[in-house]
């Protein structure tokens, strides 16, 4: 009876490592935390078609790289408050009440609007140009000297709402490939002030993620090649609507964000 109790007991110990190694079936396995993503048009999707009616000014796409990472992913949860438009003051305001100590996952861009990015490109656009470069210069002076701050703030109330959530801060792609294939459009000194601008808003928003303990995502590299005046440009020039300008298209969300994002989120 002992000797067969043994046997029995010594026979099951394979199974049992393999339950504890395994863990529960993949019927039982818990899936990805509630995920929120935040900020401006970039994370809406804007320029990537497939508006959601229901978003109203906000134009979040089904296109976006937040809403292809929850399709493919499940999460327990999926919160999608990111809108057109949004500066860091929108975001605290108007984004932050769908967090909580559930919120497992965050994802933002946010930053470019605050510097008026939008201005500098309708103003870039005008075709005497010549209140681009001062135009550009204003804003590179706001995001060296005021933006720091502004992401501290929200940053700080991110981390207050969601205490446990991992926060993937994402950047901006270049807009311009420099000596690209474009035959007409701004003069490559504008192109070239434009992108060393853009450049110095990741290099920020990069610092003040890194501080406040958040990955950064940086889809320069995904981009690069694919921004306007290359030959297969994920980058909208001007377009109509004219507020899909300069914002990433289909392409742009799934090849360029959605890999970068996804492997951060990890």
């Amino acid at each position: 009876m002992r000797l067969t109790r043994l046997v029995v007991t010594l026979s099951a110990l394979p199974l049992l490592a393999a339950l504890t190694l395994w863990g529960p079936s993949s019927a039982d396995a818990v899936g990805p935390p509630g995920y929120v993503a935040l900020g401006d048009s970039y994370s809406a999707g804007v320029g990537a078609g497939g508006t959601i009616a229901s978003s109203g000014s906000c134009r979040r796409s089904t296109n976006a790289y937040p809403r292809l990472w929850a399709v493919r992913t499940a999460p327990a949860s999926f919160g999608f408050p990111a809108c057109d438009g949004a500066t860091t003051t929108d975001v605290l305001n108007g984004q932050l009440d769908q967090l909580s100590s559930a919120t497992g996952l965050v994802s933002i861009t946010v930053g470019g609007d605050d510097a008026g990015f939008a201005d500098v490109m309708a103003t870039c656009a005008v075709p005497t140009g010549l209140l681009c470069l001062p135009r550009v210069d204003r804003a590179r002076g706001f995001v060296r000297d005021t933006l720091p701050g502004r992401l501290d703030a929200l940053y700080s109330a991110i981390r207050d709402r969601a205490p446990g959530a991992r926060v993937v801060v994402l950047g901006y792609p270049r807009f311009y490939q420099l000596d690209g294939g474009c035959l007409a459009g701004l003069e490559e000194a504008k192109r070239v002030a434009i992108d060393t601008a853009i450049d110095e808003l990741d290099t920020v928003i990069a610092k003040r993620a890194a501080a406040h303990g958040f990955v950064f995502g940086d889809v320069r590299g995904a981009f690069a090649a694919h921004e306007i005046c290359g030959r297969d440009p994920w980058l909208h020039s001007v377009t109509v609507p004219l507020g899909d300008s300069y914002h990433p298209t289909a392409v742009g969300q799934s090849r360029g964000y959605l890999p970068v994002f996804t492997a951060a989120a990890i």
